[in-house]
């Protein structure tokens, strides 16, 4: 399957994009002060979640990514 040039673009976006907003929000979950994330320095359930959910996303992003990027690249052996 050939990718077009604009969805191969989008893709590697995307990866870029989710890699960009999880390190932030992972960095915000870390430095919590409201207690959510720590009870006593200890990580709550709701810190557990959200890393989880950081992780998923970094792989997702990172697959998305590298769809992207061999688009690109196949285009660019074709032309």
């Amino acid at each position: 399957m050939k990718l077009s040039r604009p969805v191969s673009w989008f893709l590697l976006a995307f990866g870029v994009w989710s890699w960009v907003i999880w390190i932030t929000f992972v960095k915000n979950l870390i430095a919590d002060g409201s207690g959510l994330a720590f009870d006593d320095g200890h990580p709550t359930a709701y810190f557990w979640v959200h890393l989880a959910l950081a992780v998923v996303s970094f792989v997702l992003g990172t697959v998305v990514g590298v769809i992207g990027l061999r688009g690109l690249r196949a285009l660019r052996r074709t032309s």
